[in-house]
């Protein structure tokens, strides 16, 4: 029998991936002043013994006012990127994992509470809060604090700061970038007709709001290592009538794909909070189907994905190259082991849990000796 396709090795760039099986960003608002803290050694570290073929960390503000919450974390100077250095270096000594960053600006969705405590939006007056920016003066919901619409200035400021934060990733080693340009942050922001309502060069039509995520996509690809992936995660629609749509969405990674983009990771929704999401399993692997239609590098389908027999039809149909796991691998972080077990394949598990090898899969664990 031939291998299921889920547990078969793919390249992106120079980056070798053992399988098809991603584990997204997830937000876990236990920085401190941007810097990473024992949480995220835990969690990503529990994570890195996973089995699946790449660790994405959480998104990462390029800036302060970048950030979601206060309590995010970030890669804007030498602080932040030696905490995030210690805890990758951490891993690094007990799993061969390649470890990616999501880099991120929330733009008008900045300045908020951490969700256990409400998620709201915080004041500018908050010690904890601070004046958001976006590509208009729009706020996100009715009664929130405006953003400031970026100036040139601002939007030199907030380019550069993507750049600086690629170098950083390069400098750590980590092994990919993600450009987080989905679920309604700042470059969402300025590709969306809800949110961009400008009258220059960034706004309007199509090609200029896609301009500005397409100008900091250059500068992160050209600041980071040249041999190392840079990814970009899209909403491919905003769910609104009039938003942003699966065929702007196509246009987008198109253009992402001519200037060097190595894979575009598909979700949807985030820009609007009268959004009405088709909710169910694998509903947004239409939208990637859709996006690999269109494009020749790699696309990662993601939202709802549980079942194994799930995941391996959707890369075996062609509807996406890989899936991207994320709260089901919080709720079961030995998923792509169950997976392996389940179609018969292998997965990469460490020394230390061989004992843990059901007697019936005697050869279920694969491990950095084979």
């Amino acid at each position: 029998m031939s291998p299921p396709l889920l547990f078969t090795p793919l390249q992106v760039r120079s980056l070798k991936l053992s399988n098809r099986i991603v584990i997204a960003p997830m937000c876990q608002y236990s920085a401190q002043d941007g810097c990473m803290t024992d949480w995220h050694l835990i969690h990503l570290g529990h994570l890195a013994l996973s089995g699946a073929a790449l660790l994405t960390i959480e998104a990462t503000a390029v800036m302060p006012e970048g950030r979601i919450t206060y309590a995010d974390v970030g890669l804007w100077n030498d602080a932040t990127e030696a905490a995030m250095r210690r805890t990758i270096e951490s891993i690094r000594r007990w799993s061969p994992i390649p470890i990616a960053v999501q880099l991120a600006h929330a733009g008008r969705k900045a300045s908020t509470e951490v969700p256990w405590r409400g998620g709201r939006q915080l004041a500018t007056t908050d010690p904890h809060g601070w004046q958001t920016l976006s590509a208009s003066a729009l706020p996100f919901s009715p009664g929130q604090h405006p953003p400031v619409a970026l100036d040139r200035a601002g939007l030199r400021t907030v380019r550069s700061a993507f750049a600086a934060a690629a170098a950083r990733a390069a400098r750590i080693g980590l092994d990919a970038v993600q450009l987080h340009a989905a679920h309604g942050y700042l470059l969402h922001q300025f590709l969306s007709p809800l949110s961009n309502h400008r009258d220059d060069e960034y706004g309007g039509s199509l090609a200029n709001r896609m301009r500005f995520p397409l100008e900091v996509f250059t500068e992160v690809r050209a600041a980071f290592a040249a041999d190392r992936p840079v990814t970009v995660r899209v909403s491919a629609t905003d769910w609104v009538h009039g938003g942003w749509d699966l065929e702007q969405t196509v246009a987008f990674a198109q253009a992402l794909q001519e200037r060097g983009c190595d894979a575009i990771h598909v979700s949807s929704g985030g820009a609007d909070p009268a959004q009405q999401i088709p909710v169910g399993p694998g509903y947004q692997v239409p939208l990637a189907r859709v996006v690999k239609a269109n494009v020749h590098i790699p696309v990662v389908a993601v939202g709802l994905i549980t079942g194994f027999e799930q995941a391996e039809a959707i890369v075996s149909t062609g509807d996406a190259d890989l899936i991207a796991l994320a709260r089901t691998i919080l709720y079961d972080p030995r998923w792509p082991w169950h997976a392996a077990a389940a179609l018969n394949a292998h997965v990469r598990a460490p020394h230390q849990y061989l004992r843990a090898q059901p007697h019936r899969l005697a050869e279920l664990f694969l491990t950095e000796s084979d």
